[in-house]
């Protein structure tokens, strides 16, 4: 889990800073004035408390890098310009004390340092700057995902509503047939008894034409054979 940055411990190494810086700031004025071993001591003073300095910038910067971006880039600039500051009191105090450089590449080592805490904050500002670029892409990803599983449920959701529909459509298709063959079961019917009808009325045509022969020849055995 990443840890969350406290506002009152960065608050606290500022100011642990500013009463350094303003320590450091009085030194180089001193040693002007000041000659052998008091000058040393100077010296020696001078280098513990920017030690110290730097390793509250660091602390500062450790902070940083867990804070929100639109307060984290402020802040990295503000350090960056302590660190400048700190350059120009060493430049300071090598003015102000030659003893500063009786110890064979001290000066190296303050610039070599600085410009290497330089470079290491330049490239913490690229690595927070690529961590805060990947956690966007990811957070767009996830929602690309998000919406990519929404629309797979919705054309899920469409695939059985339409499975549904086609099977209505079969219930259906099926009634109409058992309703065909009923009506054509119906029809044959209607044939069948239409054919009855005819050969009844045949029939009782042929009764008739028989009823009225014999009546016929009743008649005429009666009235007109004798």
């Amino acid at each position: 889990m990443k840890p969350k940055m406290s506002s009152e411990e960065f608050e606290r190494l500022h100011e642990a800073y500013m009463s350094l810086y303003e320590e450091l700031k009085l030194i180089p004025e001193k040693a002007l004035t000041c000659h052998g071993d008091e000058r040393k001591r100077l010296v020696r003073r001078f280098d513990e408390t920017q030690g110290e300095a730097e390793e509250v910038l660091k602390e500062m910067e450790e902070e940083l890098r867990v804070a929100p971006s639109s307060y984290r880039n402020a802040m990295m600039t503000k350090v960056r310009l302590y660190r400048r500051d700190l350059g120009k009191l060493q430049r300071d105090m090598k003015n102000s004390a030659p003893g500063f450089s009786s110890h064979p590449g001290q000066e190296s080592i303050y610039s070599s340092q600085n410009q290497h805490s330089t470079h290491m904050q330049s490239q913490r500002v690229l690595l927070l700057q690529g961590t805060e670029s990947l956690k966007n892409a990811s957070q767009s990803i996830e929602r690309s995902q998000y919406m990519a599983a929404e629309s797979e449920q919705i054309g899920t959701d469409i695939i059985q509503e339409l499975g549904g529909q086609r099977d209505q459509l079969d219930r259906a298709r099926d009634r109409l047939v058992n309703t065909g063959e009923n009506l054509s079961r119906s029809r044959k019917i209607l044939r069948a008894m239409s054919r009855r009808l005819v050969t009844n009325k045949l029939l009782l045509a042929v009764i008739i034409l028989m009823e009225l022969a014999i009546l016929g020849a009743v008649v005429y055995l009666k009235f007109f054979r004798r």
